[in-house]
């Protein structure tokens, strides 16, 4: 029952889907509001559908109804019920479940946002959103259908992937994507611009928004996943530059690209053509990482794989490349920039010059990712592309643009003169110069942590040299400070909320910069009563403990931890799960504002007298995660209306 109504509530969805895109689309073409008005009762009925079949797969998992394979698959009885619901998405026919919600949502907000205004945009960007969300359901009818029945019925399921166990399932996805899914509204009013030749701003300030949050909601979708490699994988880090985490992180540049080079065409008319290409391009490469961690053709925590989906999100992703292109070259000589570059010594060159870097960036990732790939199909031989590859080669890149963090916002526009430099440069200079001697004075060695260090002073003091100067204009008009600072960040708060998220990278780089330098480790088998000792920490085995959870078994270890400020226990643990062969790690940690205590058990005897375990000592990492704080703030800033009320 459950099978075959939620089949056909997909099949009905569906068929909603490629009605309206195409009543819009006519509409718009002939001109019959009726039609467009149709389209989005049809993009109502779409969402109600869609929201039924969450809604009912959701109770099957809740229910153990394993008469629906993709349950059967992806939960047991010993599943607790907290993971039964994250279940829903943690695997691939779930996952495009949730990714059409999204889509479905999205377009809803659309339509209450924009059905009485820029009415000549916006019904072939309903358009647009119905056509990407049909090929969403087509996959959930076609390749990855979740309502497949399970003949037989199985007294018990195979049970949830260990390594999603976590609380990570509820907001890791789903910030990922409400990023990748966010992206498709910018794409489909520049569709609608090229469709209708209307390439000017209007787009841009339609969608500025709608860029921000879906770059937001991406970075924290990358964010959270740092946190889960670092506290369940067990081997101390956050970032593996694996493929499935390159997929994420292409579209999170080109989409940083794209919202700064919005500036230059809003303030100068240029750059028409590159902003349209470039949100073309972040699309894109939404779906080549769908298709990345969905076709099989990696293998990772979080990629999934059946039949023919690959093909099918390859083939998508040509036809839309090709329409959206086609477009942009039907569109040529209306996308020439009315401005031109008067300096190299101007925003507008920095701003250029943060986007080469980000697209550089970009095509490494890239690069790294699918050459493994391309290696294997041409040769038959396996390359491996790993870190130190990406490391080598973005490492300069990222550093020269956390540098461009503080020239772009202060450097005039058009033309900089000696006076403007040295006006808005000269102390974060010496204050950048003063914190790499300190950097050297306090036993910093490496050269790259140095200039890491003493360049993101620079940018700091950038930031503070623009607020401070701001506020005093204030203060001279006869107001009081905290009345002075609210109304600069009211009246400006996309330009604040800006330096805000630029504050919350620089925490970010700090912290990947400080864990990279200082961070310490070693591997120690103790017996009972016996100690270790690392960067000033003492840890002393005290027991072995077997327990028998709802469905797992699990070996957990206790370990004294000290040192001149305070004791600990850690208790870090083995589990096992009937379904895997192999052990999973738990790890156990202490955070702290500038270094973290973090314990990996490893082998150990069945009596309990003796265990192996990974000590590691990770410094300045929870700036990282600070930072995703003060980014988060930024962000939110920034989405605020502008007031341009007089001061």
């Amino acid at each position: 029952m459950t099978a075959d109504l939620g089949y056909g509530m997909t099949l009905v969805a569906l068929v909603l889907a490629i009605y309206g895109g195409a009543a819009a689309a006519v509409g718009a073409r002939v001109g019959r509001p009726a039609l467009v008005e149709s389209a989005q009762h049809a993009a109502l009925g779409v969402f109600v559908l869609i929201t039924a079949c969450f809604a009912l797969l959701t109770y099957a998992f809740l229910t153990f109804d394993f008469s629906v394979r993709y349950v059967a698959t992806n939960t047991n009885l010993g599943t607790p019920f907290y993971y039964r619901i994250t279940g829903v998405w943690g695997a691939l026919e779930g996952s495009i479940i949730l990714w059409s919600w999204m889509l479905g949502l999205y377009t809803l907000i659309l339509i209450l946002r924009h059905r009485n205004s820029a009415r000549e945009l916006y019904p072939w960007a309903l358009a647009t959103m119905l056509g990407i969300l049909a090929f969403f359901l087509l996959v959930m009818t076609v390749a990855a259908p979740p309502f497949q029945r399970q003949v037989p019925v199985p007294a018990d399921g195979r049970g949830l992937n260990p390594l999603l166990e976590d609380t990570g399932m509820i907001t890791h996805p789903v910030a990922l994507y409400l990023g990748f899914t966010g992206f498709t509204v910018p794409f489909a009013f520049a569709m609608a611009a090229l469709i209708t030749g209307r390439v000017g701003d209007t787009w841009l300030v339609l969608t500025r928004r709608w860029s921000i949050i879906a770059w937001y909601f991406l970075a924290l979708g990358l964010l959270i996943g740092g946190w889960w490699s670092y506290h369940v994988l067990g081997w101390g880090g956050y970032w593996a530059w694996d493929p499935v985490e390159n997929a994420a992180f292409m579209p999170w540049l080109t989409g940083t690209a794209f919202l700064h080079s919005v500036m230059i065409q809003e303030r100068r008319r240029m750059l028409k053509l590159w902003n349209i290409v470039l949100v073309i391009l972040t699309f894109g490469l939404t779906l080549f990482g769908t298709f990345l961690t969905r076709s099989g053709v990696i293998a990772s925590v979080h990629a999934f794989t059946q039949g023919s989906i690959g093909a099918l999100f390859l083939g998508f992703l040509a036809l839309v490349m090709l329409t959206a292109l086609g477009l942009v070259a039907w569109r040529w000589e209306a996308l020439r920039s009315q401005g031109e570059l008067d300096s190299v010594v101007s925003r507008e060159s920095a701003f250029l010059l943060n986007n080469v870097l980000l697209i550089a960036a970009a095509f490494t990732v890239f690069f790294g990712t699918v050459f493994p790939l391309l290696s294997e199909a041409v040769r038959g031989t396996k390359v491996s592309v790993g870190a130190p590859f990406f490391n080598q080669v973005n490492v300069p890149l990222f550093l020269s643009l956390i540098f461009l963090m503080g020239v772009g916002p202060l450097i005039a526009w058009r033309r900089a003169s000696l006076e403007n430099l040295k006006r808005n440069f000269l102390w974060p200079v010496v204050l950048g110069v003063a914190a790499a001697a300190a950097a050297f004075l306090l036993g910093v060695r490496s050269a790259l942590a140095a200039l890491t260090f003493a360049t993101t002073v620079f940018v700091g003091a950038t930031i503070g040299v623009d607020f401070v100067r701001a506020t005093r204009a204030r203060l001279r008009v006869g107001e009081a400070l905290l009345p002075a600072v609210g109304g600069l960040l009211r009246r400006h708060n996309r330009r604040y909320g800006g330096f805000v998220v630029h504050l919350g990278i620089l925490l970010i780089a700090l912290g990947v910069t400080g864990s990279h330098a200082w961070s310490v480790q070693t591997e120690a088998t103790l017996r009972r009563g016996e100690t270790a000792e690392l960067a000033g920490y003492r840890f002393r085995f005290d027991d072995l403990t077997a327990i028998e959870e709802s469905n797992h078994f699990k070996v957990v270890g206790a370990f004294t931890v000290w040192n001149g400020h305070g004791l600990d226990v850690l208790r870090p643990a083995k589990k096992f799960y009937p379904q895997e062969q192999s052990p999973i790690a738990y790890v156990d940690y202490r955070l702290g504002l500038t270094e973290d205590v973090y314990l990996v058990l490893g082998d150990f005897a069945r009596d309990g007298t003796q265990a192996t375990v990974k000590l590691q000592v990770n410094r300045l990492v929870s700036w990282i995660w600070i930072g995703g704080l003060v980014l988060t703030l930024g962000a939110l800033l920034a989405i605020l209306p502008e007031r341009r009320t007089p001061a």
